[in-house]
């Protein structure tokens, strides 16, 4: 078994009683004895694909959505998935330039590109892509609208002229952090002519695009089942060339067992949510490796302040920090698939931080109940059903019991319990968090900025507003940092954001990923995007 860090990534971030009160279960897939091996021309991978809401890059804030997205659009300026050392590179951009004011930035569009439609890769397409999302506004818009950008300016602050497109920003940005920006999903350039041969009632095409795709990259969506599959197929014009992998198929396959049997017996290549046992049954097996990935992904708890009293208290949400047990879950059923983390930046992030303030301790978390003057309260927390979430809730209403708070879990599928958490409906959230782009700004500006907290804000990107969260003074800090340019200043002000975040926010972050999946032998270049969360399968070879 091998284990990528990737600690070199800190240079490049450098420089720049359970229920179901949710509904439906997520549906088992049943085994199909009849399947042979997979072609050697085709990738077929199992995952838990439930959490994606739609396709269309504007919209699209989920795990696996961004997976897909990844492999289907390109962007005016993207990583390498096999090389992500390397820094954002050129990609739909060939080339670009800074104004003497900094504000700025304009791109040189590649020539030759085409979408899968046959049409040429514009500069008008490449503005057009990201006016239409800051004026769709959709979950993830904050990535763009935070440099000043709005439904009323778009058009005059992102142009076109010829083969190039330029965005100028309301004040001057590290160039970095905002090119950093525009390789998140956001920023994917999708085919103005087809999107707008689709729309209806003035959307941009946004329904048809959640279960279609405009794209110019690897691959092109044939069809996204929900809680199903994923279909892509390869783009003969990619302009990195043709992939050997001709098509990818992406398997729901929610249980690891199930996922397991059928990589020992060749229905599938990829097993990506293999519990530890199941690892440890495969390690070692002919014609299976086992490969694991440090990650971007942290595994934390929210609680939302304006539903339960109890968890408005500080000292109420200091106790429950202490009633976690982080060391006996890392030690047990997290094994070698989690490492204890408590700070909002992932190891390897530039400004990151490994203190640890928090140690499972319920006789102290009593002492702080006491002093809050708080009895026994129950609370509700809202879990997908995914083996190793279940489990930490189940860790958690067992210590948390302990102290007399009575934990009811609700368990739901991906999407059921995303659409609760985005509409302030849960008690208390767990769940997983992984960053939209390589600079530590895109976990300090959704853990602990939330400018207006207000309900009709509706700023469903932010973890912050989700929960009700208002920051204070971390607001101020988090847009300070944002525009600071000596780098060690910069360091130091996020590591002090997250100091007074692990203490007085309304979060309780516990884990750090390393993904461990299984595979056929015979598969190399798969990526899963390291800290940034996306797979790139386009160097998949067999």
């Amino acid at each position: 078994m091998t284990i990528t860090t990737k600690r070199t990534f800190t240079k490049l971030l450098t420089a720049t009683g359970l229920t179901l009160g949710l509904g439906l279960s997520a549906a088992t897939v049943p085994l199909n004895a009849g399947w042979a091996q997979t072609p050697d021309n085709m990738l077929v991978i199992a995952n838990r694909i439930d959490d994606i809401t739609t396709l269309d890059p504007a919209e699209s804030f989920e795990f696996a959505g961004a997976d897909v997205i990844r492999n289907i659009y390109g962007k005016l300026v993207n990583f390498d998935p096999t090389d992500l050392d390397a820094g954002f590179q050129p990609d739909i951009a060939e080339s670009w330039t800074v104004s003497e004011d900094g504000k700025t930035i304009t791109f040189t569009i590649r020539e030759g590109m085409k979408f899968t439609s046959g049409n040429p890769v514009r500069a008008e397409d490449a503005a057009f892509s990201l006016r239409r999302a800051v004026k769709l506004d959709k979950t993830p818009a904050f990535i763009l609208t935070q440099f000043g950008f709005t439904a009323e300016n778009a058009d005059d602050v992102i142009t076109f002229d010829g083969n190039t497109v330029s965005i100028t920003t309301d004040k001057k940005y590290a160039t970095s952090f905002v090119l950093n920006c525009l390789t998140a999903t956001i920023g994917a350039i999708v085919d103005k002519e087809t999107v707008m041969a689709n729309e209806a009632n003035g959307d941009m095409g946004n329904e048809w695009l959640r279960t279609n795709s405009a794209g110019s990259y690897a691959y092109k969506l044939d069809s996204w089942k929900p809680s199903d599959s994923v279909t892509m197929s390869a783009n003969p014009d990619f302009y990195l060339g043709a992939p050997a992998m001709q098509r990818v198929i992406v398997r729901h396959i929610q249980e690891s067992a199930t996922q397991r049997l059928q990589l020992e017996r060749g229905d599938i290549d990829i097993a990506r949510n293999l519990n530890p046992e199941d690892v440890a049954a495969v390690t070692g097996k002919d014609g299976i490796a086992v490969e694991s990935e440090l990650r971007g992904r942290l595994m934390y708890m929210s609680f939302n302040q304006q539903r339960a009293p109890e968890l408005q208290n500080p000292k109420v949400l200091e106790a429950i920090k202490y009633l976690i047990d982080y060391k006996g879950m890392q030690d047990s059923f997290l094994k070698g698939q989690y490492v204890i983390h408590q700070s909002f930046l992932p190891s390897t992030y530039f400004g990151q931080i490994d203190d640890k303030p928090f140690s499972y301790d319920p006789e102290k978390a009593k002492a702080l109940l006491a002093e809050a003057g708080v009895g026994e309260f129950e609370i509700e927390i809202g879990v997908r059903e995914a083996q190793e979430r279940v489990e930490i809730a189940q860790s958690v209403q067992n210590t948390f019991a302990q102290a007399g708070i009575k934990v009811n879990i609700t368990i739901g599928t991906g999407k059921q319990v995303l659409t609760r958490y985005r509409a302030r409906e849960l008690d208390v959230y767990l769940g997983a968090w992984g960053p939209d782009y390589p600079d530590p700004q895109t976990n300090a500006g959704t853990f602990a900025y939330n400018p207006d907290n207000a309900i009709e804000a509706k700023a469903t990107g932010l973890l912050a507003w989700r929960n009700a969260y208002d920051p204070g003074e971390l607001n101020g800090m988090v847009e300070a940092a944002v525009t600071e340019t000596d780098i060690d200043k910069r360091r130091g002000m996020y590591e002090e954001m997250q100091r007074i975040h692990q203490k007085t926010a309304p979060f309780a972050v516990m884990f750090q990923q390393i993904e461990q999946y299984g595979k056929k032998a015979n598969i190399s270049g798969l990526t899963l995007g390291g800290a940034i969360t996306a797979a790139g399968y386009w160097k998949v070879t067999k």
